[in-house]
C-alpha cells in the first residue's frame, strides 16, 4: 500500500467538475484580475474568521509582509515570533527590515511559550508574531495581554490555521491582523499560491489593500510605493468552490487525528497535546519520538510518506547567523527540529489507510 503524508489529487477528484466549471466562468468572464471571484472571497473569508475586512493577496508571506509594512514596521524595529516555524514568518520580519527575535516554545503544544515574551520585550519592539503551528492556536488571551501592555501589534500568522478557534474566536480576528495562506498544501488551498490577510481595523485593511497594489488606488497614480500582491480570479474561483467544505474538512481532521492519538498511546511517541478550549484543525499531525529516522525509514520502506516538520529552527538558519543565536540559545526548539515527526492526515485518508500506518508504527514503537 502506498499513503502519501497528503493527498491533493483525491479532493480534486471529488471536485473536479465544480471547479472545472468555475475556472471556465472565469476564462469565458475576460476578467482575471480584481473581479467577482475575488471579491466573493473576500465576503467568504469575513464569515469564516469573523473578521470585518479581508484583502486577498499573492500568497501567505506577502501577507505577512503587507502586515507588517502596514503597521510601519521597519529598520530599526523588532518583532518577536517562534523559532519553530516555516522560514516565511522570520523571513517577513527581516524582509521589512526589521529584527526578528526568537523565543522558545513548549514541547507539548510546539507553539511559542507566552511567559518568555515579556523578558524579550525592548524599547524596539514593535509587535508579536504568535504562530498558530500545525493549525492549533498559541495561547492569545497573555500575548494579548501582552500586546496591550507594551502597545504593541498583533500579528497572527495563522496560515495554517484556516477555521480555527481560540476560546470560540476564530484565528485571525483575535489579534489586530490575521494572515493566512493559500498555499496547496494547506486546509484551504489553491492550484498555486495564495493568501489573505484580515482584520477589524478600517484603517489597516485600506493600507494593506493600498500596498498591495503598487500604492494606487486609481489607475497609474500612486499614492506610495507598494508591492504587486494580488490574488488572481482562477485561484479565487477555485478557493470559492473550496471554502463550503472546510468545516467539514477540519472537522475529518479532527476525527482522524482522535484516532491516532488513541491508537498510539500505548507506543513511545507522544501525540500533539491540544491545549483546553481550543479548535485545533490538525493542518498537520505531528507526533514527538526519540528515534525519529528509524520510524521514518520503516514507514518509507513500507510505502508510507512522513514528513519533518521543521529540521532546523529558525535562528539557526545560516541566513539569520548575523542575529547571533548559537546552539543552546533555545532548546526546546531544536530539541523539536529532531524529535518530530509528521504522519499522513488529509481528509479523504481512509479507515483502511490509517490503520496501515497505524499498524506500521506499532512494528516499531510499541512499548
Amino acid at each position: 500500500m502506498q499513503i502519501p503524508l497528503i493527498d491533493l489529487t483525491a479532493q480534486y477528484s471529488n471536485l473536479e467538475v465544480k471547479i472545472l466549471a468555475a475556472i471556465k466562468k472565469v476564462l469565458r468572464s475576460g476578467q482575471y484580475i480584481n473581479g467577482t471571484e475575488v471579491k466573493q472571497l473576500e465576503e467568504n473569508i469575513k464569515e469564516v474568521t469573523g473578521s470585518k475586512y479581508a484583502v486577498p493577496v499573492a500568497n501567505g508571506t506577502d501577507a505577512l509582509v503587507l502586515a507588517l509594512d502596514a503597521c510601519g514596521i521597519g529598520q530599526g524595529d523588532e518583532v518577536i515570533t517562534s523559532p519553530y516555524t516555516f522560514f516565511a514568518t522570520a523571513e517577513a520580519i527581516a524582509r521589512v527590515g526589521a529584527k526578528p527575535v526568537f523565543v522558545d516554545v513548549k514541547v507539548d503544544t510546539f507553539n511559542i511559550s507566552p511567559e518568555l515574551i515579556e523578558e524579550k520585550i525592548t524599547k524596539n519592539t514593535k509587535a508579536i508574531i504568535p504562530v498558530h503551528l500545525f493549525g492549533q492556536p498559541a495561547e492569545m488571551d497573555a500575548i494579548i495581554e501582552l500586546g496591550k501592555k507594551h502597545r504593541l501589534k498583533i500579528i497572527e500568522d495563522a496560515c495554517q490555521a484556516l477555521g480555527a478557534s481560540y476560546k470560540g474566536n476564530p484565528v485571525g480576528s483575535i489579534g489586530d491582523i490575521g494572515c493566512f495562506s493559500f498555499f496547496p498544501t494547506k486546509n484551504l488551498g489553491c492550484y498555486g499560491d495564495g493568501g489573505v490577510v484580515v482584520t477589524n481595523n478600517k484603517e489597516i485593511a485600506e493600507k494593506i489593500r493600498l500596498l498591495a497594489a503598487h500604492g494606487s488606488k486609481v489607475k497609474y497614480f500612486n499614492e506610495i510605493v507598494g508591492y504587486n500582491s494580488r490574488l488572481d480570479e482562477i485561484q479565487a474561483a477555485i478557493l470559492n468552490v473550496k471554502i463550503s467544505h472546510l468545516f467539514d474538512w477540519n472537522e475529518k481532521r479532527r476525527i482522524l487525528a482522535s484516532i491516532y492519538d488513541r491508537e498510539l498511546l500505548k507506543t513511545n511517541v507522544t501525540t500533539p497535546k491540544t491545549v483546553e478550549g481550543v479548535k485545533h484543525v490538525y493542518h498537520l499531525y505531528v507526533v514527538t519520538c526519540s528515534n525519529v529516522n528509524e520510524i521514518k525509514q520503516h514507514l518509507e520502506q513500507k510505502g508510507i510518506s512522513t514528513g519533518v516538520y521543521y529540521p532546523s529552527p529558525l535562528h539557526l538558519q545560516r541566513a539569520f547567523l548575523y542575529l547571533g543565536y548559537k546552539v543552546g540559545y533555545l532548546p526546546v526548539s531544536e530539541k523539536l527540529a529532531t524529535h518530530t515527526l509528521a504522519l499522513p492526515l488529509f481528509p479523504e485518508l481512509d479507515n483502511n489507510q490509517q490503520n496501515y500506518v497505524i499498524e506500521r508504527l506499532k512494528e516499531v514503537c510499541t512499548i
